[in-house]
């Protein structure tokens, strides 16, 4: 602190005693003030630690409320990832219901093929059942017929039978026999179908054309059926074939 030179002349008018105490009085206050702060200074940093307090408190509440904000998304993640689990459970419920109801629905298909191939086995036996007496009708009531409508006289049976067309290898033949007329030597050959189609004359020619290797001569070819649509008869007649039908032989 500056000491006017009023004060020290008038500190050199006092004892030296009184001198000493004022001089180390000074020294006292001029130590104190540069220790001390004045009120804007302390003001000043009273109103900055306020400030950073705010700061501070501000941050911790963001802080707080990140934290929070943080545990609202982890708690909803987890029920995010409850509510994933709950639906792959459903949908490996769902997977292994369809996978039993596929294996019943192949098991059902397996029973209906089994009761397919039973009920075809059992149609075709009928079939067959049909068809033989179909041919034992024609048996009887076709040399009537022959010689009545082309004057042939039978000479062989009619019969069905296998013809060996070559080593090993045989065709069915329905209806099969032999015949005179005018003193010529004529082979009967026939096929039975209780419904007749286009389908069945083709195969039924080209079993002759197989037969005709090892069945040489004239012959007199014969379809024999319950019924026939008007289109398959014009076919059958267009085919040089001859149509005979169940009802033209006795029962």
């Amino acid at each position: 602190m500056p000491i006017s030179v009023e004060f020290i002349r008038k500190l050199e008018q006092v004892s030296p005693d009184l001198k000493e105490i004022l001089i180390a009085l000074l020294e006292e206050i001029e130590r104190q003030k540069e220790e001390s702060i004045t009120v804007s200074e302390f003001r000043a940093f009273t109103a900055k630690t306020e400030e950073n307090s705010k700061k501070v408190w501000q941050t911790i509440s963001e802080l707080a409320k990140a934290q929070k904000d943080t545990e609202k998304r982890v708690e909803e993640l987890s029920l995010n990832q409850i509510k994933s689990e709950e639906r792959l459970s459903r949908v490996e419920k769902a997977i292994e219901e369809l996978a039993i109801a596929q294996k019943n629905t192949e098991n059902e298909l397996k029973r209906l093929i089994k009761e397919h191939r039973k009920t075809r086995e059992s149609l075709g036996g009928l079939q067959h059942t049909v068809g033989y007496v179909l041919e034992d009708r024609a048996f009887v009531g076709l040399p009537k017929l022959l010689e009545k409508d082309f004057g042939i006289k039978i000479t062989m049976p009619l019969k069905r039978d296998y013809i060996e067309i070559s080593p090993g290898k045989e065709e069915e033949i329905n209806i099969i026999g032999k015949g005179k007329r005018d003193g010529r030597e004529i082979w009967i050959l026939g096929e039975c179908k209780s419904q007749i189609s286009k389908r069945e004359v083709d195969k039924f020619l080209k079993k002759l054309n197989r037969l005709n290797k090892v069945i040489p001569g004239e012959k007199i070819l014969l379809i024999i059926t319950y019924q026939a649509p008007p289109i398959v008869r014009r076919y059958i007649e267009e085919k040089g074939l001859n149509l005979y039908f169940s009802y033209q032989f006795p029962l």
